[in-house]
């Protein structure tokens, strides 16, 4: 009786496993090498590797980008930093829904915006790619613009012509000092998408 009941708590947690409802992809966007590991355009690295840092996860290079997997309450998130530079991440992004067979309705975009002021959170379910260059390719790709993103502002303190110098830059000691409690604030969001729901987190983090 005992091995009956096993094997059935077995065969609920593979169902569980299975069940695309209950997968989530979250990436996060950047560019590979270390010369721009500490730039604000990789924020949506910076976020995924603090998360795992937390978490106790170490990433694995697989193909098209650096993977690693979480659970939480019956839920598995994959955590996804693509190897195809920014400009085709949405080729890594496609694959890995693909062969995760996760719904679009469960990829979680982090990525870098300009148009924000340092730190500001804005959780959305679609919009333009705001010229960035990730979420192009992204949209593109997918062939459409309503997916979940996480958009991390980094503010847009440069000078005429300096845009590029200015999103490929590093953080200044001052952004330094208070991106640890951002990046927090990042993780919390990433579990709320998982267990609340999109709408849920926009409503409890947009603005925060």
């Amino acid at each position: 009786m005992w091995q009956s009941f096993l094997n059935i708590f077995k065969k609920i947690n593979y169902i569980e496993e299975q069940n695309p409802m209950k997968k989530f992809l979250i990436v996060g966007l950047g560019n590979i090498g270390e010369k721009y590991e500490n730039t604000r355009h990789n924020i949506g690295f910076k976020v995924l590797d603090h998360f795992a840092n937390q978490e106790n996860l170490s990433f694995e290079t697989q193909k098209l980008g650096d993977v690693t997997t979480y659970k939480l309450k019956g839920r598995t998130f994959l955590l996804l930093k693509p190897s195809t530079y920014m400009n085709l991440s949405g080729k890594a992004i496609q694959y890995w829904l693909t062969k995760e067979k996760i719904p679009l309705e469960n990829l979680l975009v982090i990525t870098d915006d300009l148009n924000l002021p340092f730190g500001s959170i804005r959780v959305k379910t679609k919009g333009s790619d705001g010229g960035h260059n990730g979420l192009k390719d992204t949209q593109n790709t997918l062939n459409t613009n309503k997916y979940n993103r996480f958009r991390f502002g980094i503010s847009d303190a440069f000078s005429k012509g300096r845009q590029v110098d200015y999103v490929l830059g590093e953080w200044t000691p001052e952004e330094t000092a208070k991106l640890k409690e951002r990046l927090d604030k990042a993780s919390e969001i990433i579990k709320s998408f998982g267990l609340a729901g999109i709408n849920n987190t926009m409503n409890t983090f947009n603005g925060k």
